[in-house]
């Protein structure tokens, strides 16, 4: 930081101190406030969503990867048990699928929800700090502002014995104010301009989350009910009918009351 630079910051934060103790008045511009506001809303919901959204994919990837380990795992299971038996010919099948359907999260939601999503919410979000930069800047404009416009009213209150004195704070009052306007009017008129496209913007993105998540659902589910004809279509119905629960409770009576299993 130059010299110049650091003699401002610190006049600044002397400003900023007197306001704070009511010497020197604080402009406030209500237009600018109530649009800083919601903007700063949806700069927190930009951030949200793009956390939410990697999340959901990183969720995707694991619940297909744990999804895969437990099929390999039935597979082996009940392939060491019979092969040739039809619960094992299921777990095969389902294993199978499992497998289809782990390779469609890289083909078809991986690399489309990162262009369609990810990288729209990871643009949107790139702007930010830009126009942060801008409403810094306006706020320490608006504190010269106030400094040199408290400079004026005090010198009109006590006038110096220096006639030049008053033109000139006067003068560096009016600059002040110009440039801090010209931020000011800039910020207040583009702000709700951005607020007014988030809908637009992000709609695309919203119906290609919908649309993929879709083609997901229905992809396993026609893969997976193919593994049910390995299985007595009565299973479907006891299950519908809570007989699953005691065909369960049944076998672990059975493996009570062996003599490994029981009670020591």
């Amino acid at each position: 930081m130059s010299w110049q630079g650091f003699k401002k910051s610190m006049n600044r934060a002397g400003t900023t101190l007197l306001q704070k103790t009511g010497q020197i008045e604080r402009t406030v511009d209500q237009d600018f406030a109530s649009e800083e506001a919601k903007y700063k809303v949806f700069e927190k919901e930009c951030g949200t969503l793009q956390k939410d959204g990697k999340s959901y994919l990183d969720s995707m990837r694991a619940m297909s990867s744990a999804q895969l380990h437990l099929a390999e795992t039935i597979d082996t299971f009940y392939g060491a048990s019979d092969r040739t038996s039809e619960s094992a010919m299921a777990a095969h099948a389902y294993k199978r699928s499992v497998e289809e359907l782990d390779t469609g999260i890289g083909r078809e939601l991986d690399a489309p929800y990162r262009t369609t999503i990810l990288d729209p919410l990871g643009k949107m979000n790139s702007y930010f700090p830009t126009i942060n930069e801008h409403i810094s800047k306006r706020n320490k404009k608006l504190l010269d502002y106030d400094a040199a416009r408290s400079k004026v009213r005090k010198m009109a209150e006590k006038p110096s014995e220096d006639a030049t004195k008053l033109p000139k704070a006067q003068q560096e009052l009016d600059e002040a104010k110009e440039v801090f306007d010209l931020l000011n009017d800039q910020l207040v008129r583009e702000i709700p301009i951005l607020l007014e496209q988030r809908v637009p913007y992000f709609d695309p993105s919203f119906e290609a989350m919908i649309r993929m998540q879709c083609k997901f659902a229905e992809e396993g589910y026609e893969k997976l009910s193919g593994v049910q004809r390995y299985f007595d279509d009565s299973v479907r119905d006891d299950y519908a009918a809570g007989q699953l629960d005691a065909q369960v409770e049944g076998v672990l009576q059975e493996m009570r009351e062996l003599s490994i299993c029981g009670a020591a």
